[in-house]
């Protein structure tokens, strides 16, 4: 189920994760936490540590709590230590939880397990190419025309489309796609795929040549020589345990999802980094803004309060030493989806704006 956290998953990967640093608590931190709906483990870890995607490092299971993968609504998070080190397990609350009496017992995994992030904000991501390859698209059936000859078409109208074999047994639900602008590489800006922009969806009403659809959904306007393939029954992987990626990663914030120039928590953003690099899902990576270039006043040897602005400013440009200021830390973001070249992550945390160009690499 898509909002189960695999809990065993993360134990397992423990070892591997841990790293020489000590995880640092959060001053603030509660002793304990009872777990409401709408919470996120990440929320949760948020509370008890500084860095919470770090969770997995210190989390330990209840073995006297049935099906200790999944953590409810009711249930107690705590943070105590052993042997120095700080420890989060979970208790179960309100008499909800099953007691596991022998290892006969077995129970059914209920559907309001909390998930690791917020599964709404990129489940639409989870199920849809996103990504192009150079003339992918081409061999797509594609629209040819709609009932009426209008050039835009919309929810509801009936569509012709050329390229669909089929007979009644065949798959009869599609989605609708246009080939997108080029993500490019921030550094000499290869291109390293094409955005598949969804366009709707459509139910195939009869097939032929052409066959006839008729859209479900749009998005956005309907044009002939948009592209179809079958809806998909599966979705990406959805295990989304942080982790630190196991090599080194350096990469840029390529694009962000609806356009948009300033990007805040909870957004998706692309980067020009993937599977071929070694990203995986779950990998969690900082975000950096390059440090602005100033002149260095006493280099120059007076500063703009000795002289006018305009003679500050001829000296300066003319003597002046430039200085770039160090990067900042901007943010954290988690890789959910992988490409080859390409991967989708969702922004977690920020400290300020995160802006296009922006580096991502390991914390």
């Amino acid at each position: 189920m898509l909002n189960k956290i695999s809990l065993t998953a993360a134990l397992l990967l423990i070892p591997a994760m841990t790293s020489a640093d000590e995880v640092q608590v959060n001053p603030d931190r509660p002793d304990k936490y009872v777990v409401e709906k709408g919470d996120t483990l990440w929320g949760i870890a948020g509370r008890f540590l500084a860095e919470p995607w770090r969770w997995p490092e210190i989390w330990k299971g209840n073995p006297q709590i049935a099906d200790p993968n999944l953590i409810y609504p009711g249930d107690v998070v705590s943070l105590t230590y052993e042997g120095g080190s700080p420890v989060l397990s979970v208790s179960g609350g309100a008499g909800d939880r099953n007691v596991k009496l022998s290892p006969e017992v077995r129970t059914e995994p209920r559907d309001d397990a909390i998930p690791t992030i917020p599964i709404e904000a990129i489940r639409e991501f989870l199920s849809r190419p996103l990504v192009l390859n150079e003339g992918e698209i081409d061999a797509w059936p594609y629209i040819v025309s709609s009932y009426d000859r209008h050039l835009v078409s919309g929810t509801g109208n009936r569509i012709y489309v050329r390229g669909l074999k089929g007979n009644d047994g065949a798959e009869r639900r599609y989605t609708l796609y246009r080939k997108g602008p080029a993500y490019r590489s921030r550094s000499g800006g290869r291109i390293l795929g094409y955005e598949a922009l969804y366009v709707g969806d459509a139910v195939v009403e009869k097939f032929g040549d052409p066959a006839t659809l008729t859209i479900t959904h749009a998005e956005r306007e309907v044009l002939e020589g948009d592209r179809l393939v079958p809806q998909s029954r599966e979705e990406a992987s959805s295990d989304f345990i942080p982790r630190s990626p196991a090599k080194s990663v350096e990469g840029s914030i390529i694009s962000v999802i609806d356009g948009l120039s300033e990007i805040g928590q909870y957004q998706v953003v692309v980067l020009d980094v993937g599977a071929n690099s070694g990203v995986e899902v779950g990998n969690v990576l900082g975000v950096y803004q390059s440090g602005k270039v100033v002149t260095d006043d006493v280099a120059v040897g007076h500063s703009r309060s000795e002289l006018g602005l305009n003679e500050w400013l001829s000296l300066n440009r003319s003597h002046g030493d430039k200085l770039a200021l160090p990067e900042e830390y901007a943010g954290v973001i988690m890789v959910f989806r992988t490409f080859p070249e390409i991967s989708y992550a969702l922004v977690m945390e920020i400290t300020n704006a995160l802006k296009l160009s922006d580096s991502v690499r390991n914390l």
